[in-house]
């Protein structure tokens, strides 16, 4: 896998317009295009088709599911049908929760048709620090060991990997010794890069090093004022580290 291909763009604008702008000058320089709530409530589903036309080979549908393991299966199935590379899901929706998705999600292929998403868990929101999750969640265990906690939960219910800050991305190793589970980490800045509303980062480097398969990077890409030459820039620096 070349540097760049461990790049998620993440695509978080609102408008169908921005977007597509940004897969046509991207693709060449980022491996995943990750598009979320945003986006999709700005410009609804259709926006994954229209993105796969414009050059988007592999899109990241951040849809964070978190209901009844039926309601999730049953929405599962519908956006398995949009031929998306992958799906995330809440892992405190529980093991039977996160069971439901991953069927759902391989009922195409099942069925002989193609191959559904990857399932991916979201374990603890990169905006979370540990006194939120300790205080204001009141959750008793600690963020350095509920990330792994939860991760070990989304491996047992067949997830190909979970979502995880970069200073939990070793712990999360070590508790899924599968070199084959993917870690995406979100929460990456490059050095000197605004932090925005995130409370635990890393630098595209140092994530890489500490185990993380993809990075997800949205504003230190599409926000900046060459998006290209920022993209170009982060890939240069995976290629360090790896």
């Amino acid at each position: 896998m070349e540097a760049k291909d461990r790049i998620i763009c993440a695509l978080d604008v609102d408008n169908a317009f921005r977007a597509l702008q940004l897969v046509r000058m991207l693709r060449e320089h980022v491996g995943v295009f990750k598009v979320g709530l945003e986006l999709l409530n700005a410009a609804g589903t259709e926006i994954v088709e229209k993105l796969q036309d414009a050059g988007a080979d592999r899109i990241f549908y951040d849809a964070k599911l978190h209901d009844i393991p039926n309601t999730v299966a049953g929405a599962m199935h519908g956006i398995a049908r949009l031929g998306v590379w992958s799906v995330t899901v809440h892992t405190t929706g529980g093991p039977a929760m996160l069971r439901a998705a991953v069927q759902a999600a391989r009922s195409q292929e099942a069925a002989g048709g193609p191959a559904g998403p990857k399932v991916l868990g979201v374990t603890v929101l990169t905006s979370i620090d540990p006194e939120t999750l300790k205080t204001d969640l009141q959750v008793g265990m600690p963020l350095e060991s509920f990330v792994p906690f939860l991760a070990k939960q989304a491996y047992a219910a067949s997830c190909a990997g979970v979502i995880a800050s970069p200073l939990e991305v070793a712990a999360v190793r070590q508790a899924v010794s599968d070199p084959d589970f993917l870690i995406i980490t979100p929460g990456v800045r490059p050095a000197g890069a605004d932090r925005g509303d995130q409370a635990r980062v890393m630098t595209p480097g140092e994530a890489i090093r500490s185990g993380a398969s993809y990075l997800v990077i949205g504003r230190p890409i599409v926000g900046a004022s060459d998006p290209v030459e920022a993209a170009r820039s982060i890939a240069a620096e995976i290629a360090q580290a790896v």
